[in-house]
């Protein structure tokens, strides 16, 4: 699947997100980019996990939004990050530069160019790019790259499950839940019943928590 055609739209809360008319689906809720992201992983997943040193797993890397909001976190909260993305259709740089999150986040020069460092990184390969921060984006497919190990948060932020049902099976959550870690994070925005028994019959305990703005609930998924 190549995308033919994608644009940057502004979502509620003033953020960007992409919108790919091939798919007829934004890279991000429609309802505020940030907002959701924030609430999502930063707050349900980074923020609950209790470790100080974290291994992080984010199912579409995309924009980049989740691994810097991460980013932005730990610096409050002195934790140390270890960031695994999977991207099979990584962004054209041009397009990188055009997202409003510098102005939105109100970064200075340094978080910028950290945020643009993030997408000119080599690909497959580890890449620290501070004390506490270390990225590796895996350019491939999920079904058929070999994914990180010791995992304790993953972000589960693909396509939602209509417009890209492969991501959403059974073999990629087994498949995922095999290299978490014991009490390892999962978090998605989607709670369609079909997730949530696909979870559970993986081995995950599911809760359903209050959604982001425009969405009545969200999923939060513990590896027991």
């Amino acid at each position: 699947m190549v995308f033919d055609e994608m644009f940057i739209t502004k979502s509620k809360d003033g953020s960007d997100t992409i919108f790919v008319p091939d798919l007829d689906e934004h890279y991000h809720s429609i309802n505020g980019a940030t907002t959701e992201s924030i609430h999502v992983f930063i707050k349900n997943a980074l923020q609950y996990c209790k470790k100080e040193q974290v291994n992080i797993f984010e199912v579409g890397f995309g924009t980049g939004l989740n691994a810097l909001l991460t980013w932005l976190d730990i610096k409050k909260n002195d934790k140390i990050v270890n960031y695994h993305g999977i991207e099979l259709y990584p962004l054209e740089f041009k397009l990188v530069l055009n997202l409003n999150y510098p102005k939105i986040l109100g970064l200075n020069k340094k978080q910028t160019k950290f945020f643009h460092e993030m997408h000119k990184v080599h690909w497959n390969m580890d890449v620290k790019l501070d004390s506490s921060f270390t990225l590796h984006k895996i350019h491939g497919d999920i079904h058929r790259e070999k994914l990180p190990k010791n995992v304790d948060i993953v972000y589960f932020d693909a396509f939602a499950p209509d417009k890209q049902p492969g991501i959403w099976e059974e073999k990629i959550f087994k498949k995922i839940f095999e290299v978490m870690n014991s009490k390892g994070i999962l978090t998605s925005y989607s709670v369609k019943g079909e997730v949530k028994r696909t979870l559970k019959k993986v081995g995950f305990v599911i809760e359903k928590l209050p959604g982001a703005p425009g969405k009545r609930e969200m999923l939060r998924a513990i590896k027991q």
